[in-house]
């Protein structure tokens, strides 16, 4: 990383971002460019092991994908924010960031209501109720962190004197 005094190596201030973030993007291997997919997701720790879950529909280019290379590269960013300097008459954008690699396992049948609580744990409630019957038309896997680093522009500087934050919803 090019800007070391914005890179984040600490494992639970990582974590905190990604746990604000409510997409995580797969990049996966395909014949001539990359492809990347939005997804939602859980977090789970299993030992010292971090986990990414996610879940989609049986069929599609994303699953084709996976199954030929299981190797993939995840982003996911929060804390959006315009930084205004109106003296320069310049911006640019505050965020926190989490990039790393991982290699993707699919879940098995008897495990997948538990990956979906997980899934459903990062956004509202494990004991979230839903419908186990749709659990066969969905397939469930997830990504086995190998490496990640966080990245955060915030742009705090108390001399400035003429900053406007606006956040981005």
């Amino acid at each position: 990383m090019r800007r070391k005094d914005r890179e984040i190596t600490d494992f639970n201030e990582i974590m905190n971002i990604i746990n604000k973030c409510d997409v995580c993007r797969l990049a996966l291997f395909d014949e001539d460019y990359p492809y990347i997919v939005p997804l939602n997701f859980g977090v789970d720790m299993e030992e010292k092991q971090l986990y990414l879950y996610f879940h989609c529909a049986n069929q599609g280019k994303k699953l084709d994908l996976i199954r030929q290379n299981n190797k993939v590269t995840f982003e996911m960013d929060c804390e959006h924010n315009i930084i205004l300097y109106d003296e320069r008459m310049s911006c640019t954008m505050g965020y926190a960031s989490v990039i790393g690699h991982g290699e993707i396992e699919f879940v098995d049948d008897d495990n997948k209501f538990k990956a979906l609580k997980i899934l459903m744990r990062h956004y509202h409630s494990e004991e979230f109720k839903f419908n186990t019957n749709l659990m066969k038309a969905t397939t469930v896997f997830r990504l086995k962190v190998l490496d990640m680093v966080g990245k955060r522009r915030n742009n705090i500087h108390p001399e400035e004197k003429t900053k406007r934050h606006i956040t981005l919803e």
